[in-house]
C-alpha cells in the first residue's frame, strides 16, 4: 500500500488567505492605489528653453542641431532624428532658441516621497499610542496639545544647553548630553500628561472624551503661557544635524527609522505579551475582563501614559528635525492621529486594531494630505477630506462587523 506524504498546499492556501484577509493588506492596497492615482494626476509638462545668440551659426543635419557661437559649440538632438530627445529649433525674427518639453511628476519626485514618509513618521509614532487607547475602548483628544507642550519644554531645555556650552568653550553641547536631555525632557512631560489623564479617567470615572477634551485646552494653554507665544530655537547641532537630521544617501531617514521601530515594538507588545492580551480583552468586554481578574484601571493608566510618552517622543523628533518649537506646534494633530488609528483598522467600540495598521493609516492620511498639495487643491479642504476618510473607515468597519455577525 502506497503512502503519500501530506500535501502542503492546504497550509499554504490558509496562510495566504490570512495574509489577504489582514487589515494591513487592505491598507497596503489602498496606499498603492492612491500612489498610482497621484502618479497619473501629477504629471506636468516642463519646458526647457535655451536662447541662441543672434550671431550664432545653426546647422541641422540628420536630426542633430548644432549651434556654434564663436569657439563654443553645442548640439541638440532633434525629435525627428534617430536619437531624438525632443529639442526643436524656433526662429521668431529677433529671437532664436531651442526648446524641449519633458514630463515631470510632482508626486514621484524623490523629495516629495521622502517628505511624505518623514511627515507621516511624526503622526505614526503618536498613532501607535492612540491605537492602544482606542483598542481599550478609550479616546485621547489631548494628544496634539501634549505634543506641543512636550516640544516647548524640550525646546527650552535644549536652548539652555546650547547657551551654556557655547558660552563656556565656544562649542555646542555634545550628543551624550543633548540627546538624553532633549528626548528625556519631551518624553517625561508627555508621559506625565498621559498619566494624569489616565489617572483622572480611572479615578474620577469620567468618560475619556471629557477628560482629554479638557486636557487638550489645558496643555495647549500651558504651552502658550510658558513661551508667551514666542518660538524657541538655537538647539545644539549634535541634536539636530548630528542626530535627528543626520544625512544618509541624500535623505534624512532618522524619523522613518524611529517610526518603524515604534510600530514593531507596538506590534510585539499587543500581540506577543500578556499586557497586549489584557488590552484586547478590556476593549472586547470590560465587565468580563474585570471578572476575569484583569487590573482594568492599571492597564488604562499605562496606555494613556504610553500615549503621552509617544507624543513626547514625536515632539523630540520635531525639535531635532526642524530645530525649533512653538506653542502652536501640531495644529489639528488630534484629528490626524485618530484618523490614522481608525483608518489603520482600530474599532472605536474597542477590541480591534494593530500597531502596524496605525503606521499604515498614518501613511494613508499623509498621502491624502500630500495629494491635496501636489494637485494644487485649496489646503482648506484638507480637514474636510480627512474627516470624510474617518467617516468612511468607520462605516466600512461597521458594515464588516454586521456581515461577520450575520455569517455566524
Amino acid at each position: 500500500m502506497a503512502v503519500h506524504a501530506p500535501s502542503n498546499s492546504a497550509p499554504t492556501r490558509s496562510t495566504l488567505r490570512r495574509v489577504l484577509a489582514a487589515q494591513e493588506s487592505g491598507l497596503i492596497l489602498v496606499i498603492v492605489v492612491l500612489g498610482c492615482i497621484l502618479t497619473i494626476l501629477c504629471r506636468v509638462p516642463v519646458e526647457d528653453r535655451r536662447d541662441i545668440a543672434a550671431n550664432a551659426t545653426i546647422v541641422s543635419v540628420n536630426g542633430i542641431i548644432t549651434v556654434t557661437d564663436g569657439a563654443q559649440s553645442e548640439t541638440y538632438n532633434d525629435p525627428s532624428g534617430p536619437n531624438g530627445s525632443g529639442w526643436t529649433f524656433h526662429d521668431e525674427g529677433d529671437t532664436q532658441f531651442v526648446v524641449r518639453t519633458t514630463i515631470f511628476n510632482r508626486f514621484l519626485s524623490r523629495g516629495n516621497l521622502v517628505g511624505i514618509a518623514k511627515d507621516a513618521s511624526f503622526i505614526a509614532v503618536m498613532a501607535v499610542g492612540a491605537m492602544g487607547i482606542i483598542i481599550l475602548g478609550g479616546i485621547d483628544l489631548s494628544i496634539g496639545s501634549v505634543y506641543a507642550l512636550s516640544a516647548v519644554v524640550g525646546g527650552l531645555v535644549l536652548h539652555g544647553l546650547e547657551l551654556r556650552y557655547t558660552g563656556e568653550d565656544g562649542g555646542g553641547a555634545p550628543w551624550l548630553i543633548s540627546l538624553p536631555a532633549g528626548i528625556g525632557a519631551c518624553c517625561l512631560v508627555g508621559a506625565a500628561c498621559g498619566a494624569l489623564s489616565g489617572t483622572a479617567i480611572v479615578g474620577l470615572r469620567v468618560h475619556p472624551f471629557i477628560i482629554t477634551l479638557g486636557g487638550m485646552a489645558v496643555y495647549r494653554g500651558l504651552a502658550f503661557v510658558i513661551t508667551k507665544g514666542q518660538s524657541i530655537g538655537d538647539f545644539p547641532d549634535s541634536y539636530t544635524r548630528g542626530a535627528f537630521k543626520a544625512s544618509l544617501l541624500g535623505t534624512n531617514p532618522v524619523p522613518m527609522f524611529i517610526m518603524l521601530a515604534i510600530a514593531a515594538a507596538g506590534w510585539f507588545a499587543l500581540s506577543r505579551t500578556v499586557f497586549g492580551r489584557r488590552t484586547y480583552a478590556i476593549g472586547g468586554n470590560e465587565t468580563a475582563a474585570r471578572y476575569a481578574g484583569i487590573p482594568v484601571g492599571r492597564v488604562k493608566i499605562i496606555w494613556y501614559t504610553i500615549g503621552g510618552l509617544l507624543a513626547g517622543l514625536s515632539a523630540a523628533m520635531l525639535l531635532g528635525y526642524y530645530g525649533a518649537a512653538s506653542s502652536d506646534a501640531g495644529p489639528g494633530y488630534e484629528l490626524k492621529v485618530i484618523a490614522a488609528a481608525v483608518v489603520g483598522g482600530a474599532s472605536l467600540s474597542g477590541g480591534r486594531g494593530t500597531a502596524p495598521g496605525a503606521m499604515l493609516g498614518a501613511l494613508v492620511i499623509q498621502l491624502i494630505d500630500n495629494g491635496i498639495v501636489v494637485l494644487g487643491v485649496d489646503s482648506n479642504y484638507t480637514n474636510i477630506v480627512i474627516g470624510l476618510a474617518i467617516i468612511l473607515a468607520v462605516v466600512i468597519d461597521q458594515a464588516k462587523l454586521r456581515l461577520t455577525t450575520a455569517s455566524r
